[in-house]
């Protein structure tokens, strides 16, 4: 099973950018879907940004503002969100699995970081 450790959440204010890190160890991220997800309190796990073998898909609420991509040098997929909001706060969580076309299906996937608190102020 493959391990992710997030990193690259903090406290920004309004309209600022982060980037967030999701390195994977136990296998390797080209052979796997591999997807962003968040948290807000009291929520369910909302599906943000996920990539297959086809292509990259974004959640509309996300879509043009934050970027999926992948180094599969390091083994290391991001997440760089811009002009962030204070509704963007949550904890954002890495996944991989077999998800395929079932992308934005948290149940589609096997494995998951710990997460990592980002919060937006206003």
């Amino acid at each position: 099973q493959v391990q992710l450790i997030e990193s690259g959440g903090g406290l920004v204010q309004a309209g600022a950018s982060l980037r967030l890190s999701c390195a994977a160890s136990g296998g390797t991220i080209s052979s796997y879907t591999m997807a962003w997800f968040r948290q807000a309190p009291g929520k369910e796990r909302e599906f943000l940004a996920a990539r297959n073998w086809r292509a990259s898909y974004y959640a509309d609420s996300v879509k043009g503002r934050f970027t999926f991509s992948r180094d599969n040098a390091k083994n290391t997929v991001y997440l760089q969100m811009n002009s962030l909001e204070p509704e963007d706060t949550a904890v954002y969580y890495c996944a991989s699995g077999s998800a395929g076309l079932a992308y934005r299906n948290p149940n589609a996937y096997n494995s998951w970081g710990q997460g990592i608190q980002v919060t937006v102020s206003s």
